[in-house]
């Protein structure tokens, strides 16, 4: 057999797998081949959705179930033993795996990340494969576990057979937690983004450490009532008799599969508390407040819990005399673990200060890269008022006939202290326009408000704008704040997917955190967000993926210049386009407008998956009297584009300039830009390389308004050389004539491949399934037409020549 001559599975299959198998380790148990890691990034061109590339391991080895501790990266035989090594570390530092093999079936190559071993990297023949035990005693030291620890480590996750796996970084925030706390850890904080599975995580956690003896009675806390009812029914559902609400109310709940249940409570109707239970959830509000008689967690001995699990902990639990701290001060001797997608940092309140720094993170950002999260596209509306501020006349009065206080009032003071209906109507209509645009007014929308009144008028301005909706369904347009009980009877059924209506939500604070609305497609912004924390929380209303209704990505309009939290360090999560929509422009972003950085090529690659193909989609005040004018008017003002710098920070210069800096930072000079496009077979492999990096050149040629190739882009933006247009560039290669010595036939083909380029400006024009499309159907067949050139190598060579040609001139 020539080694040389196999595939890279055929390798795994004929040399990895049998030296690993030879070396102890359970095939079935303990090996896993191809794993896919991530879902591959949502890609959002205007209304076309495609997924990227899914990462994948050749090989990763577990102890035991979801329990990764080697790594292994194959090549063919054509690779040097090493070569698979930094694609392998690489993976194995998203995956938390310590233990990296590189091998093209000779041997392997061993990297230890623990920097337990000396030297770090090794060379291995094929049958001196580590066993499990060797690896696991390398792990074991290098985590400092002892045998109690070893024990509650591991400790088998949940598998109710269904096949549903943890995502990886749920393995990973989950082994972290349980190190921690079997290493004697009692103060763990964990940061998830919002819809990426916390409550999940957290019952894994839980759930092995109730099975490994080591927590008896658990304590879950969250402040949404919806939260604790949905975990209940869903994700702890496997605790059974053993879990209890701590609630007098009874209450009938429906699970994801349909069926519903009666919630087993932990309290009667005099408050008493069953202490049979082990697993407790509750609502903090419902067991602690400020009378004494409201502290009914005081009822328990302060030893009762050995672990407390605080959901959204960053909302109450970090301030010293908040109603969570009291709690948590009570049960000081249980483990507490915190979850929070946002830790509070402000000069006065730190979860750190309480939990520790995190010891796991996943960001949005993170979320998005994978494809676990929806992108999004920011549309930024400022209205002249906002922007220039108001000074009433001398002698204007309000609705009710009192003169109006004479300053200037700004952003800050509209809807809050003083109200221009004329600027609600004017933000209804915009969002009205924006839905009727899409082509989808069914489209579950948010819309953050200053207050539960500004709410009740933009519900009232919406459906006005929504009448002929609105007549068919009432509830296409609701109010759902704190103080509404009609609004608040809807949110079930808003967060539903099964649930047409109610469609546009307006509230103010209500929404902004903890509802797992996973089809909201559209979140307006018309009130200020001073916090990093609470923009986050309302960016996380949107970011869940639901593929049942097509929704991958969403849209956020913002009227008060919240958004300028991109530009913060602490925000870490970059939207796919920013549009700003000037006086009479079409509020729809086009679907060639700017990307970041770190964003999306123009076209689809190869490797991406059309996912959807038409299309969208949080935050929120004593009561202070408010002054009424009417008939002030209000209008869109002009504004220009932003883009996201490589370090995700809004920046307002030009797109050719920010592309001119993008490309010197990766061609340093025009030599090296040459040399590398002249020795590319595939001129197109190197548009696709910067396609990935987010370079969209298509854009920059129709903000330049020429009808230029990628070449000749790059050679101008980058280094001010004169370029030549695709015609100019196709008539020189007529003119010189360099298809002389071929027959008619295959001098048909390349001129009317040269027309291809010269009127599309196809670049990979050696690829053969360009002869399947007019004109060359008309030609004759694709066999045919390939044995005018001798053959497919021939027509290659010869595509190949004829793009030397194109780009022989570079002044």
């Amino acid at each position: 057999m020539d080694k040389r001559s196999l595939t890279e599975r055929d390798i795994c299959t004929k040399f990895i797998l049998p030296a690993v198998k030879g070396a102890g380790w359970d095939e079935m148990l303990q090996v896993r081949e191809e794993v896919y890691f991530t879902k591959g990034r949502i890609i959002v061109r205007g209304k076309l959705v495609t997924r990227g590339k899914a990462k994948k391991a050749d090989l990763v080895l577990y102890y035991k179930p979801n329990i990764p501790i080697a790594l292994i990266e194959a090549k063919d035989n054509n690779h040097s033993v090493g070569d698979g090594m930094q694609q392998g570390l690489d993976y194995a530092a998203t995956l938390d795996i310590p233990f990296v093999f590189s091998s093209n079936g000779d041997g392997f190559v061993f990297h230890d990340r623990t920097n337990q071993s000396f030297p770090i990297e090794t060379n291995l023949v094929l049958d001196a494969f580590p066993s499990p035990a060797d690896l696991w005693a390398r792990y074991r030291a290098w985590k400092g576990l002892d045998a109690e620890a070893e024990q509650i480590v591991l400790q088998d996750y949940f598998d109710d057979g269904s096949g549903k796996a943890p995502r990886y970084y749920q393995v990973n925030a989950v082994n972290a937690a349980i190190e921690a706390i079997a290493k004697g850890g009692d103060r763990v904080l964990l940061v998830m983004a919002t819809g990426t599975g916390k409550t999940y995580t957290a019952f894994q956690i839980i759930w092995r450490l109730w099975k490994a003896g080591r927590k008896k009675r658990i304590l879950f806390l969250a402040d949404r009532n919806v939260l604790i009812d949905q975990t209940m029914v869903n994700d702890f559902r496997p605790f059974g008799v053993a879990m209890a609400k701590l609630s007098t109310n009874a209450k009938t709940i429906e699970r994801q599969d349909g069926t519903t249940v009666d919630l087993t409570l932990a309290l009667d109707r005099k408050r008493r508390i069953d202490t049979a239970f082990e697993v407790y959830l509750g609502l903090y509000q419902a067991i602690t407040g400020p009378e004494e008689r409201q502290k009914l967690y005081r009822e328990f001995s302060p030893g009762f819990f050995d672990l407390i699990v605080i959901d959204e902990c960053h909302r109450g639990s970090a301030a010293e005399d908040s109603a969570w701290r009291e709690i948590l001060t009570h049960f000081s001797g249980a483990t507490q673990i915190g979850l929070t997608a946002t830790p509070k940092e402000t000069e006065y309140v730190s979860n750190t200060d309480y939990f520790g720094e995190p010891v796991f993170t996943y960001s949005l950002k993170q979320g998005i890269s994978d494809g676990f999260l929806a992108p999004y596209k920011v549309i930024k509306v400022h209205i002249d008022r906002d922007v220039e501020g108001y000074r009433p006349e001398l002698g204007q009065r309000d609705r009710n006939g009192n003169e109006v206080e004479d300053r200037i009032y700004n952003a800050k003071d509209f809807d809050r202290n003083i109200v221009l209906d004329d600027r609600t109507v004017l933000t209804a209509k915009k969002i009205t326009e924006l839905l009727k645009e899409s082509g989808d007014r069914f489209q579950k929308t948010i819309v953050f408000c200053v207050d539960e009144e500004h709410a009740a008028r933009m519900r009232q301005a919406l459906v006005n704008e929504n009448a002929d909706l609105v007549a068919d369904n009432q509830r296409y347009v609701m109010r759902i704040t704190g103080s509404d009980k009609e609004g608040q009877d809807q949110l079930g059924n808003f967060i539903d997917p099964e649930s047409k209506y109610p469609v546009l939500v307006t509230t103010s604070r209500l929404l902004s955190t903890g509802v797992d609305a996973q089809t909201c497609r559209l979140i307006v912004l018309d009130r200020a967000v001073g916090s990093m924390t609470e923009f986050k929380q309302i960016v996380g209303r949107g970011t869940r993926v639901h593929e049942d209704t097509k929704k991958f990505f969403f849209t956020l309009i913002d009227f008060r210049g919240a958004t300028s939290h991109f530009a913060d360090p602490d925000f870490d999560g970059d939207p796919v386009q920013i549009y700003k929509p000037g006086d009479g422009d079409p509020i729809t972003p086009p679907d060639g407008a700017p990307q970041g950085d770190d964003a999306i090529p123009p076209t689809p690659s190869d490797e991406e998956i059309v996912i959807d193909q038409p299309g969208l989609p949080l935050p929120p005040g004593g009561p202070i009297r408010k002054i009424y004018v009417d008939g002030i008017g209000a209008r869109i003002l002009a504004e220009r584009v932003e883009y996201l710098d490589e370090n995700g920070k809004l920046v307002t210069e030009s797109l050719r300039d920010f592309t001119k800096t993008a490309l010197k930072k990766r061609f340093a000079s025009l030599d090296v830009f040459l040399k590398r496009w002249k020795s590319a077979e595939r001129k197109q492999a190197i548009i696709e390389e910067l396609e990935a990096e987010g370079l969209a050149l298509d854009v920059v040629a129709d903000e330049l308004g020429k009808d230029l190739d990628s070449f000749d882009l790059i050679c101008h933006v980058a280094f001010d050389k004169k370029p030549l247009t695709r015609r100019e560039r196709a008539d020189n290669v007529k003119k010189r004539d360099v298809f002389t010595k071929y027959g008619p036939q295959a001098r048909a083909v390349l001129d009317a491949l040269l027309e291809k380029y010269r009127d599309e400006g196809v670049l990979n024009l050696d690829d053969t399934n360009v002869l399947k499309v007019t004109p060359f159907t008309a030609m004759g067949s694709v066999v045919q037409l390939i044995k005018a050139f001798g053959g497919k190598e021939g027509f290659e060579k010869a595509v190949h020549e004829m793009q030397d040609a194109l780009y022989q001139e570079t002044a």
